[in-house]
């Protein structure tokens, strides 16, 4: 019996064990052969693998765990349960093999858990040679893929890289999910004939849509395990229709491996190749053995990227980069003038009471959709919803009429896409003008980003005062002043504010 002979690529041998082998599980004879099998495989420890006729105890039925392993296929693990003998997956099989490992096809290996001892009535086992992995592909890795600045950069790197060290890949994508509002994740494809990658960015509706949920993604983030699929011969053991159109462009192999994040989550690296015979074993080996390598260049994009999705989500794009520069301390902030604009939903409590909890946040939703539309559009950033209000800002810069126009379209935007919304709304929103702090306050460790200022409590007593008059959209003078249509409501006392504000109504047809 030989082990493997130290090298730097990665080896599957797989020898006949002719004399005779017993495996055990305490006492208990499990499995007794003259035909067994070991399998030899780079820095792992040599598997025994019996035929299902030597086995003694009764494999059961097997279990829904899958592995996979490029080597060797998807193995299926089952139950052992003897009299007093019990094993969750205490067993696996190769079913359909791949090429490596096509001499045990079919055969039966024991987890090491389960089993206690194996004698052999011949020379023992040596284990295979370990060797570190290295070459010039770990080395770009280790030394120069950090230097990427983005995904789509990384992925084209890692192909280019992939070919000029000898890995024959025509295709290669990269499939990240994301924690995103609108989107399910981002894939990256990098493809020989352009070698150019192209970046996706689907939405949730694909976890549904056929072409996912019939495909080899799906299948690995789902966890049930990678896919190896030899395209150049007539049956394919895979039905996914990706399978038929790589075939058609001449494609030979295909692999679909998980890519594990540090936290579990479950992404998928795929390769084609067209060269005959498909992938070696050495060249899969590369890869596989740099997984944990590439997966953590990927998870440090995406939790930047996640971590600006979630700010820009929660606080929005300017505030949200901000917290992102490193305003992060209570006090941090500026100065600034801008238009604020307050937006309350109005008979919200009538229209809570009158509809069950599910429609009125549906409705709910729908205000927030619209006046966040409406403020976006004209340049302005929604900072909170508070209840069923909307605050938002429009900073001024070196223009403060200009600030208060878009401001005031906004506002009369948003009343139109109220009433003609399917089932119409109301609402009163109060607009005004002035210095205000834009930064962190609250607590040492509870923080909120948010304006503090005069003009931002003169715009909500405003929307207030709207409800009481009937009038959708209140303004100061410092807004009114810039704009060609409005009416004077004249003078308001407005709660907590110890002088009258002079209040300008625009009219909304």
């Amino acid at each position: 019996m030989s082990a493997l002979a130290p090298t730097s690529e990665y080896e599957i041998r797989i020898e006949p064990l002719d004399e005779r082998v017993r495996a055990f599980a305490g006492e208990t004879l499990i499995a007794d052969s003259t035909r067994a099998k070991v399998m030899y495989e780079t820095r792992l420890k040599p598997v025994v693998y019996f035929p299902p006729r030597d086995v003694k105890v009764d494999l059961g039925h097997a279990s829904s765990l899958r592995t996979f392993c490029p080597f060797k296929g998807t193995a299926t693990y089952g139950h052992i349960r003897e009299p007093n003998l019990t094993a969750e997956t205490g067993w696996w099989t190769y079913a359909n093999a791949v090429s490596e490992a096509k001499a045990v096809e079919g055969h039966i290996g024991f987890s090491g858990d389960f089993v206690s001892r194996m004698e052999f009535d011949g020379s023992k086992l040596e284990p295979a040679q370990a060797t570190p992995v290295s070459g010039p592909l770990v080395d770009w890795l280790l030394l120069e893929a950090g230097q990427c600045k983005s995904p789509v950069e990384l992925t084209q790197k890692l192909a280019e890289r992939m070919r000029k060290h000898g890995i024959a890949v025509t295709r290669l994508s990269i499939m990240i999910s994301s924690l995103h509002p609108l989107i399910v994740g981002s894939n990256y494809v990098w493809r020989i004939k352009d070698n150019s990658v192209s970046q996706s960015t689907p939405g949730h509706d694909l976890l549904t849509q056929d072409n996912y949920v019939n495909s080899p993604l799906r299948h690995v983030s789902d966890g049930l395990g990678g896919v190896r699929q030899r395209l150049d011969g007539d049956e394919l053991e895979f039905s996914f229709p990706i399978m038929d159109d790589l075939k058609a462009e001449g494609a030979t192999d295909y692999v679909a491996m998980p890519l594990v994040f540090s936290d579990g989550q479950i992404n998928v690296l795929t390769l084609a190749c067209d060269q005959p015979g498909g992938f070696t074993t050495a060249q899969l080996g590369q890869v596989f053995e740099m997984l944990q390598v590439i997966a953590r260049y990927f998870e440090t994009f995406t939790l930047h990227d996640n971590s600006r999705t979630l700010l820009h989500t929660y606080l929005g794009p300017r505030t949200g980069n901000r917290v992102l520069g490193g305003e992060i301390k209570r006090g941090d902030g500026e100065e600034i003038d801008a238009a604020i604009l307050f937006a309350d939903l109005r008979d919200s409590t009538a229209l809570e009471l009158g509809m069950n909890r599910r429609d009125y946040l549906v409705l709910l939703n729908e205000f927030f959709e619209l006046a966040t539309d409406a403020i976006t559009e004209q340049g302005g950033e929604v900072l909170k919803f508070i209840g069923d209000a909307v605050l938002a800002v429009f900073p001024s810069g070196e223009d403060a009429p200009l600030a208060c126009r878009k401001a005031a379209e906004a506002a009369t935007s948003m009343v139109a896409a109220l009433r003609a919304n399917d089932k119409p709304l109301e609402c009163a929103i109060g607009a005004a003008f002035g210095s205000v702090t834009w930064g962190n306050v609250g607590s040492r460790d509870r923080l909120d980003f948010t304006v503090i200022g005069t003009a931002a409590n003169v715009a909500a007593r405003l929307a207030d005062c709207g409800k009481k008059q009937d009038v959708p959209i209140i303004v100061t003078q410092d807004i009114a002043q810039h704009l060609d249509k409005c009416r004077s409501l004249g003078d308001q006392t407005l709660h907590n504010l110890r002088d009258p504000v002079p209040a300008y109504v625009i009219d909304c047809p």
